[in-house]
């Protein structure tokens, strides 16, 4: 399971966000034209960045943190639950 989320976290998209700062509204969009495949792969590559193996221990980037929250409010809103 991580060498696929290693391999997913090698593809996101880092450059954009070379600081802390994360332009929301754009990679919200991102995520709005992903397929739900594409949005789990994404997760999982998010998962794996905030995680302490990924990051030797210390706490996540801030980025990679925002990032994982905006992956999972996508997927929320795609399917929210019914009671």
């Amino acid at each position: 399971m991580y060498a696929i989320a290693r391999a997913m976290a090698n593809k996101l998209d880092s450059t954009q966000f070379t600081t802390d700062e994360v332009d929301l509204e754009s990679y919200r969009a991102r995520l709005r034209k992903m397929t739900d495949e594409e949005l789990i792969r994404n997760g999982e590559a998010g998962r794996y960045m905030c995680s302490p193996m990924a990051n030797f221990g210390k706490p996540p980037r801030k980025v990679f943190v925002v990032q994982l929250e905006e992956v999972k409010a996508e997927w929320r809103r795609r399917h929210p639950k019914t009671d």
